[in-house]
């Protein structure tokens, strides 16, 4: 009976169509039926009968979980074995499987000796739910995520726009058109229509974006990871385009457009994923109401913001009907020489409620504005007439203009540019200028240099203005044939008493320098700034120690009376040898204003107060005894420069015992001691 049991067992195996095994545990000894070796493409014995063996047939990325499942058999943990998961067969691709087995004999002590089991190929289930699952969070059409996926999608983004305190917002598009596009031409090609569509859009979002379809032609995208709402602006504008792309289908040429409605998370108050989907979705409706092929914020303050920008628009808009609008004119000079070499053209409203508006109170609102390019083309033309007017008084001036870049790369700009050349015929090649804010969205610079290429054959001259503001300005001097740099007036403010100024603007002038550019300071207002100018071999430059922007009848006389400071006269670069007693004499003001602050604050770090570990100090006893020791003033600078530092102590001191007045006091004693310091390091320069 036994025997025959034994085999009736034997039978059932070999017809089974699953594969089978058995494990002993002490051994590590592990058989298997031929089942098992024809569903890994193994013949039967092929493969040895270790678990070492059975191991590396478990898929890589699965085998850390299938060993925990049978450890947790093998103690007891779990009553069975269960696990689905994927083995490589013998040509290498992996199968699914659903493996399940239990612990038969355990010995005395109760560890196991033999776990048995059973597997069976599952890979066609596994591919069937796959497919199931794609279905139910898939749209048909396009592929894209449904409004099931997306709702799951756009909790997790929430709950990770709280964890790291940044900002998501909903984009919620309808397309404009639509409809009677489907009904005119039906609903293959309106299915057509909906899937390039949204491969186009798609195309444009970030990678870890989601964009999805809700049905019909309303999908939602939501862009997480942002600094603020704002900041899915350009996202937002990107959508919009690529939405009003024509979309070729059958030989028909198709146009539609979107409405966008944006909401964004988190808010003042909680909201829940469907919220913020009405939200976006109210939105978008207001969206068309105003007029379509546009995208409107839900957000109460941000919408009256909306409301009010509409509203600037129509008043600049009326402003340039009404002439408000004029152009004042700042000089440019060369210092060392005293030459005028021009005006700088600078928009001024003159508005009838609230006086003179500088352009800061107004251009922002117009950026990548239709107005912008109109009020860009009213600047052109006002200053060529200008030009012109100046000539017949006998003044020959060049002018420059700020371009933006939304206006310097529209298709028109150089037709446009030579239309009003045309229209000025006394004016010269040269005498015009176009300065390009270089921080500006330069969206295709390789476009934006044959711009300028074109315009220099007309004879107008290029310069990029605050240059060494952004992140682009190497990019920029590299591929923009702009002959003039602006040097931005921050670094020249500051560059008599932060290193780190002074430092920029060597730079900057080395590498305008290297690219054979020339280059203007823009903000000089003291004396002081044009000879450090001067000293560092920047000639040519403009601000109100100079002279401010002024009406252009008020020009004439003031070119005729201008004379240039005589501390700019003739100055001439330093060498580079003697470059470090610049950096001297800056870096000794920099500690001067951080005794002062600590003075006022005794919370900040006081400076370094040993004379010789302070920079200057190394650079007296270092390279600066090496270079000038022989100077006959030297040693008197280094006598001064220990009172300054003796002084400095005295006041700290003072300060720390309550002495506030006399420390006050003194301090302006050590303002003496440092521009009689500034002054002497500057002899070394003109008698060595």
């Amino acid at each position: 009976m036994l025997v025959k049991s034994e085999r009736r067992l034997q039978d059932v195996l070999e017809v089974t169509r699953e594969g089978i095994w058995d494990w002993h545990v002490p051994s590590g000894k592990v058989i298997h039926n031929a089942q098992w070796y024809g569903l890994l493409g193994y013949a039967a014995g092929e493969l040895s009968d270790d678990f070492e063996t059975f191991g590396k047939l478990v898929y890589p990325d699965d085998k850390e979980a299938v060993m925990l499942r049978l450890d947790g058999a093998l103690k007891g943990q779990t009553d069975a074995y269960y696990s689905e998961h994927r083995l490589v067969c013998k040509d290498g691709t992996p199968i699914w499987i659903q493996d399940r087995g239990r612990v038969v004999e355990r010995d005395a002590e109760g560890k196991p000796l033999r776990l048995v089991g059973s597997f069976a190929d599952i890979s066609m289930q596994k591919a069937h739910q796959r497919q199931l699952e794609r279905l139910a969070h898939y749209d048909a059409l396009t592929g894209l995520p449904n409004r099931v996926l997306l709702a799951d999608r756009l909790n997790q983004a929430m709950v990770q726009a709280r964890r790291r305190k940044k900002q998501l917002v909903v984009a919620y598009l309808d397309l404009d058109g639509f409809k009677s596009i489907n009904d005119q031409y039906g609903h293959d090609v309106g299915d057509q229509l909906l899937t390039r569509l949204a491969a186009h859009i798609k195309a444009e979002l970030r990678e870890g974006d989601t964009f999805a379809r809700l049905g019909g032609d309303e999908f939602v995208a939501v862009f997480g990871d942002l600094p603020d709402a704002h900041a899915s602006v350009p996202m937002i504008l990107r959508l919009l385009s690529a939405v009003a792309l024509p979309v070729h289908v059958k030989g028909l040429t198709l146009h539609v457009s979107g409405s966008v409605g944006v909401s964004a998370y988190p808010q003042v108050e909680e909201v829940d994923a469907d919220q913020l989907l009405r939200q976006a979705d109210q939105a978008m409706y207001q969206a068309k109401l105003a007029g379509r092929n546009r995208y409107h914020v839900f957000d109460a303050e941000q919408d009256r913001s909306m409301r009010g920008h509409h509203e600037s628009l129509k008043r600049i808009e009326r402003g340039l009907l009404d002439n408000e609008f004029v152009l004042h004119y700042q000089p440019k000079v060369n210092l060392r020489t005293g030459q005028v070499i021009g005006m700088e053209a600078l928009i001024r409203w003159q508005h009838p409620d609230h006086g003179l508006l500088a352009p800061a109170d107004f251009l922002p609102v117009i950026e990548s504005h239709r107005l912008g390019v109109e009020l860009g083309n009213w600047v052109l033309n006002t200053a060529l007439d200008q030009i012109e007017a100046w000539q017949r008084q006998g003044v020959d001036l060049a002018v420059s203009i700020n371009v933006s870049a939304h206006h310097l790369q529209q298709a028109d700009f150089a037709a446009r540019l030579q239309a009003s050349l045309a229209a000025h015929p006394d004016v010269r090649g040269g005498q015009l200028e176009l300065e390009v804010l270089e921080t500006s969205a330069l969206d295709d610079v390789n476009y934006v240099a044959s711009v300028i290429s074109a315009c220099a054959e007309l004879g107008v001259g290029f310069s990029l203005d605050d240059f060494g503001t952004g992140y682009c300005s190497l990019t920029y001097l590299r591929h923009l044939p702009a002959g003039t740099l602006k040097i931005d007036r921050s670094f020249v403010r500051d560059m008599l008493e932060d290193p780190e100024d002074l430092a920029i603007l060597e730079g900057v002038l080395g590498l305008a320098a290297a690219f054979r550019r020339r280059v203007i300071a823009e903000g000089v207002e003291t004396v002081e700034q044009g000879v450090m100018l001067l000293q560092l071999g920047c000639e040519l430059a403009q601000g109100f120690g100079i002279a401010r922007p002024m009406p252009a009848h008020h020009v004439p006389g003031w070119v005729e009376a201008w004379r240039c400071d005589h501390a700019w006269l003739g100055q001439t670069a330093v060498s580079r040898e003697d470059l470090p007693v610049l950096y001297a004499c800056v870096e000794h003001r920099a500690w001067i204003a951080a005794i002062g602050s600590h003075l006022a604050d005794q919370h900040s770090a006081p400076p370094q107060f040993d004379h010789h570990k302070c920079r200057v100090g190394k650079w007296m006893d270092g390279e600066g005894a090496v270079r000038y020791a022989a100077h006959p003033g030297f040693e008197a600078i280094q006598q001064l420069h220990l009172c300054v530092h003796e002084l400095a102590a005295e006041l700290l001191s003072l300060h720390a015992k309550g002495s506030v007045a006399a420390a006050e006091a003194g301090f302006t004693r050590l303002l003496a001691l440092r521009d009689r310091l500034v002054a002497s390091l500057l002899q070394l320069l003109s008698k060595r």
